[in-house]
């Protein structure tokens, strides 16, 4: 383990001299990020990369890491010009694309999809989706979880028919605690740790991953918008650069990386430990896989794209593919030199 992190180490510090070499002596370019949600543990990125000064040596002035109310909103934001990036769930990218909405992804942070069913252990079982018949669910319809619901469903050969829905607004996690729903969409990256903490500890939930259930896909990543590659493709490569030097931190020193958020976001001071879960989870679970040994963190292949897409399709989530196009640029992390794990 020693080892490894002096690893990791060398290569990131490799990164961050190759991030000064590229620096400008001009004014910094200034740039906002939109979160899809309440800050959680795989937002780190940002906030380390910008603590670190891997933004600043890049010529990049962070002026506002902003909360959101979903991916959707996120997108659309990112889309219209009122932020440069943005940071949401990629199938919810080319939901979103093919309804004209101009994004496209940079950086796949999550290559195996953490979006799950989640149930109180001691009212609701799962072990298989056919469970969630004729059970209460809370969603929220604008959200990326709700694409996640039908595609997970429809996979599983069952429809909303076979559920009962209760339209949920964020946060909608008290509606399953107080007993309002049985069952809510959620990421084990991030309600599960925050729900364990509330429910009682390790073994208080029941968690259905959608991966190991028929829904193979992408899950969060970085996006910018098409208008942005289009007049300023060096800042998105210099963003990349930095930003996948902070993605490299957080997996070498995650409690470090949970430090720097606490601080920048005081509400979580006392909260350490669900940041930590958060983060442990997707080190565990999410961010690699045989491409990002091969390619490096990050990485995003065509081939895993379209099969994200085709997920979607056959799953009832996606109906018009003609808009959706690439909807990835895979030059910015390779650019980066990404580290391969």
């Amino acid at each position: 383990m020693k080892g490894q992190k002096q690893m990791w180490r060398s290569a990131i510090a490799g990164v961050v001299l190759a991030l000064a070499a590229t620096g400008t002596a001009q004014a910094a370019d200034d740039v906002g990020v939109q979160l899809d949600w309440v800050v959680r543990g795989d937002h780190a990125m940002f906030f380390v990369a910008k603590e670190k000064g891997y933004f600043a040596k890049n010529g990049i002035n962070v002026t506002a890491i902003r909360k959101g109310t979903g991916t959707p909103d996120a997108l659309r934001l990112v889309g219209n010009g009122n932020a440069e990036f943005g940071f949401g769930d990629l199938p919810t990218l080319q939901v979103s694309r093919s309804q004209g909405v101009p994004v496209v992804a940079v950086v796949a942070v999550n290559q195996k999809s953490p979006l799950a069913m989640i149930s109180l252990a001691k009212t609701l079982k799962l072990t298989k989706v056919q469970d969630l018949k004729g059970v209460n669910i809370g969603i929220h319809p604008a959200g990326s979880t709700y694409i996640f619901l039908k595609a997970l469903l429809a996979a599983n050969g069952m429809s909303e028919a076979d559920i009962k829905e209760s339209s949920v607004s964020p946060p909608y996690e008290n509606y399953l605690l107080l007993g309002r729903v049985q069952a809510v969409p959620g990421y084990m990256d991030a309600e599960v740790p925050e729900l364990e903490a509330k429910a009682g500890g390790p073994g208080s939930l029941s968690i259905l991953q959608g991966a190991d259930h028929g829904f193979v896909a992408y899950g969060s990543g970085v996006f910018t918008s098409e208008k942005m590659i289009q007049d300023k493709k060096d800042l998105v490569r210099r963003f990349v650069a930095a930003y996948m030097a902070g993605f490299a931190e957080v997996i070498a020193n995650p409690k470090e990386a949970v430090d720097i958020v606490a601080k920048a976001v005081p509400e979580y001071a006392d909260k350490k430990e669900v940041l930590a879960a958060e983060l442990k989870a997707d080190i565990d679970s999410t961010f690699f896989n045989d491409d990002t040994k091969a390619h490096g963190i990050g990485i995003i292949t065509k081939a895993k794209w379209d099969g994200t897409m085709e997920t979607l399709v056959k799953q009832g989530a996606l109906t018009d593919t003609g808009k959706v196009g690439a909807g990835f640029d895979a030059s910015f992390v390779a650019a980066a030199a990404p580290l391969k794990k």
